[in-house]
């Protein structure tokens, strides 16, 4: 079984056969990202899966910015580029939970954590993030932890 670097490589390699500009680019930044995460800190380490998911989503998300914010500043070309970069990254991703799957997963994690209050929202925010495991963005599981605790 191949792990998710071996298959970025992979697919690197296929879309610059197939000439696909979008997709080789993309998947090097990918790769860069990763090389870069595995070389950061005080020694070389080799990456899970897991790791390099949360490399890939953090990419995914600043492509999800650089977008809203090229929309906003009226370049739509550049909007469509970063919307393309990030179509091809969201291959690589696990799907995104609903709003109702991820207030119903959280509401389990905040209730087995123990947290009742605002003051133990670290707490209730380990335990929805280890049960949503990176089907959703921290923005949006933080808002639904404040959300239980404080209702």
């Amino acid at each position: 079984m191949s792990t998710l670097k071996e298959q970025l490589q992979s697919d690197l390699t296929a879309a610059m056969r197939a000439r696909d500009q979008v997709g080789a680019s993309t998947l090097r930044m990918a790769l860069t990202a990763v090389t870069t995460e595995e070389v950061s800190g005080t020694e070389h380490r080799k990456l899970t899966d897991d790791d390099v998911l949360k490399v890939l989503t953090k990419e995914a998300k600043k492509r999800r910015e650089a977008a809203t914010a090229y929309t906003g500043a009226g370049r739509a070309e550049l909007a469509a580029q970063e919307e393309a970069e990030l179509a091809v990254l969201e291959g690589y991703l696990p799907k995104q939970l609903t709003d109702e799957e991820l207030d119903g997963i959280v509401r389990e994690a905040v209730a087995s954590s123990g947290a009742s209050g605002m003051p133990q929202m670290g707490l209730a925010m380990k335990a929805a993030n280890a049960a949503v495991a990176g089907r959703a963005e921290g923005g949006r599981v933080a808002a639904v932890v404040r959300k239980v605790l404080a209702g």
